[in-house]
């Protein structure tokens, strides 16, 4: 079997997109690029916002004009919470959020069912015409636990009309031939970090410089404006001797730099019997892959305290870039978002940060135009991004998600005002990009390089800039470099 895949949203969907990818390839299937006659088409979906599900929808109907012959598999959030919604654009399969090993099953089955029908349909439908010719009889909609259970995914009474309207309704004109296949594979965290083949497969792509480490999944803080606890379910963790034996893998497998990543991975440890710390976790990564440099994932600025800095610095091989989930540098709008630190603790975040990590990069993410952002509102969050003096930042105007407290909140701001906004925040971003990367001439950093371009080899150092240098780069080779200017946008340094 020939198969591709597209991936869209966060790096816990990239990773899972390669467990599947993976699985496949250790089968003996071959993965090849999207309109090169594959006989399945994998797209992993995201819901995080109104603009990610209209992206993901996009993706599945241009799949099936690219590849009108292959399979459309449909995984992710955005089916999982709307698996209804995914056939009429063209879906064959339909999973749910951290689809894995199962679902590449499901695939190579449904494509050898389908190729066993193509060598007798002629014969099949002239003996029993199909009651629906237009639909595929291998489609299948395959969702966890009936789009997670009401009493497990949406049991707190903060959520319940929530999951109501998230939880598709039933369609009285959906042929026998489609049916939800039931399990809890996706749900339990035993099940979700439990399957040795996604463990062992997931970062089997060696065409990569950095692997992705799972250590999370869901989330329980229920922002105002976020779908994705009723996507991905309740947090749940990894437990720490497991993540070490992967990350103990992944440093065999050559691997020089490992992201530590998950849905929420603040919250890491909150669920397991002994209560671990992510500070200890990712210790234990550390020493397990010592040779590979570690990076974090998105972390909430309430857990970065002075005494989670110091414990980090204990770790040699953690790189010195963070990326903080700010979303407003204002407390009331921090407030209506349902977020739980105000800008008081995200001051003393970074504050902690630099204290014990000098020259790190400190990026954030950033949202415009939320309900209810007065013009004071906004100005009040400017200042604050530009008294933090970001590294870089990801900056998004607000985008009103169907079934969100947010959505229906009063005082909406109009688009083209929180668009605006996003462009001024982005231009202050960039100028303090630009500071940054200033600041760092004539020091020396550690680059992971990763590709050749252009005449340069470009990789990325430790504290998360994109360095570029004419003479002794190598994939995969981690060396120091000495920062000497920047062009184009590229900072540029000498081994």
């Amino acid at each position: 079997m020939k198969f591709c895949s597209v991936t869209l949203g966060c790096k816990v969907n990239q990773y899972e997109s390669q467990a599947i990818e993976s699985f496949l390839i250790s089968r003996g299937h071959t993965q090849a690029a999207p309109g090169e006659g594959c006989d399945a088409y994998i797209i992993n979906t995201c819901a995080v916002t109104a603009e990610s599900v209209r992206k993901s929808r996009q993706a599945v109907r241009r799949a099936k004009k690219l590849e009108a012959g292959a399979l459309i598999a449909v995984c992710g959030c955005f089916s999982q919470l709307e698996p209804s919604a995914a056939v009429p654009l063209g879906a064959d399969l339909v999973g749910g959020s951290s689809s894995g090993p199962d679902f590449a099953l499901e695939i190579e089955k449904l494509v050898e069912t389908r190729r066993g029908n193509s060598r007798t349909r002629d014969l099949a439908q002239s003996a029993h015409p199909p009651s629906n010719p237009t639909q595929s009889p291998a489609q299948r909609v395959c969702v966890g636990e009936e789009e997670r259970r009401s009493e497990r995914a949406f049991g707190d009474s903060r959520t319940r009309d929530l999951a109501q309207s998230a939880r598709p309704p039933s369609n009285p004109t959906q042929s026998p031939a489609q049916r939800v296949c039931v399990g809890e594979e996706e749900r339990r965290s035993e099940r979700a970090f439990g399957d040795s083949r996604t463990r062992d497969l997931a970062q089997s792509a060696t065409t990569k410089t950095r692997a992705l480490l799972k250590i999370q999944d869901g989330c329980d803080n229920f922002c105002a404006y976020c779908v994705i606890p009723f996507a991905r379910g309740r947090a749940r963790s990894l437990p720490v001797a497991l993540a070490a034996d992967q990350a103990s893998q992944l440093g065999r497998q050559g691997f020089r730099e490992i992201v530590v990543t998950g849905i929420e991975i603040s919250s890491y440890g909150t669920d397991l019997a002994d209560s671990p710390p992510l500070t200890r976790v990712v210790r234990e990564i550390g020493a397990a892959a010592p040779n590979a440099r570690l990076r974090l994932g998105s972390l909430d600025p309430g857990s970065v305290t002075g005494a989670f800095c110091r414990e980090l610095s204990d770790i040699p091989n953690l790189c010195g870039h963070f990326h903080l989930s700010l979303q407003s540098g204002c407390d009331d709008t921090l407030r209506r978002m349902g977020r739980k630190y105000d800008t008081g603790a995200a001051r003393e975040a970074i504050l902690a940060l630099r204290r014990m990590f000098p020259d790190c990069g400190i990026t954030a993410d950033l949202i415009t135009g939320f309900p209810g952002e007065t013009g004071a509102e906004f100005e009040q969050t400017l200042a604050f991004i530009k008294s933090a003096a970001f590294s870089d930042m990801h900056i998004f105007p607000f985008s009103p998600r169907p079934g969100t407290r947010a959505a229906d909140m009063p005082e909406q701001v109009v688009k083209s005002v929180r668009r605006e906004r996003a462009g001024v925040a982005a231009a202050a971003a960039a100028e303090m990009a630009r500071d940054f990367r200033l600041s760092q001439i004539g020091k020396t950093v550690g680059v992971l390089f990763e590709r050749e371009r252009g005449g340069y080899w470009i990789g990325h150092s430790g504290n998360y800039m994109e360095v570029a240098v004419k003479n002794g780069g190598k994939r995969n080779s981690l060396r120091n470099v000495l920062i000497t200017g920047i062009k184009d946008g590229l900072v540029l340094g000498e081994i």
